[in-house]
């Protein structure tokens, strides 16, 4: 139990700095660095509170798809942030509301868990029928959640086009290649006969 409290303590507390300093670092790309640390230290969370899966899940597709689809993004973009942040007080009112707004809906969703009688009954549940942890979440996100389990994926594909829509913008300095019109040249385009006469060069 001491080493589970340690191990426990430990993973909350460099998860809560790693949040703070997603928001806190300048550069964007620590910040995405800093976002792969707390995802790596939730997943620690779940190993302890017995969601092994869960755990590998948030490895494999946040910090091995999300996390670096934002890295790639932002160092591809190529975004001047200091433009982006001069007008940050314009929308801090828009932004303030917002947030108040997500705080009062989890302390809601915190109290009713909190105040509901059940909630420890639900807290101490064991896994129903005597199944395996992947395979109990596998049954209630194919089961009760198969709509919504489906509507994240399709989310987490339009964000994967809008970014390579976004890698993709034309630019005139830039030379690509043009794979169609390799292929379809011929000898007429591309080679030149010219008829030397002794002692001339070309």
């Amino acid at each position: 139990m001491i080493v589970q409290a340690i191990a426990f303590y430990l993973f909350a507390a460099i998860t809560i700095a790693a949040g703070f300093m997603v928001i806190a670092a300048r550069n964007p790309v620590h910040s995405v660095l800093f976002l792969i640390l707390a995802f790596f230290n939730a997943a620690g969370l779940f190993v302890l509170l017995g969601a092994e899966f869960l755990a590998m899940v948030l490895v494999i597709v946040y910090v091995g798809a999300v996390a670096v689809l934002f890295l790639f993004v932002v160092m591809m973009l190529d975004i001047n942030f200091t433009e982006l942040r001069q007008g940050f007080l314009n929308y801090l009112p828009i932004g303030g509301l917002v947030g108040m707004i997500l705080l009062m809906e989890l302390l809601l969703v915190i109290g009713s868990w909190v105040i509901s009688p059940a909630a420890a009954h639900f807290a101490m549940a064991p896994t129903p029928g005597g199944l395996s942890n992947t395979a109990a979440l596998g049954r209630i996100l194919y089961t009760q959640y198969a709509y919504l389990f489906q509507a994240a994926g399709l989310i987490l594909l339009v964000a994967m086009i809008g970014a390579i829509v976004l890698t993709l913008r034309t630019r005139p300095e830039v030379r690509r290649q043009k794979i169609g019109q390799q292929i379809g040249r011929r000898p007429v385009n591309s080679v030149a006969l010219e008829k030397v006469k002794p002692g001339q060069g070309v």
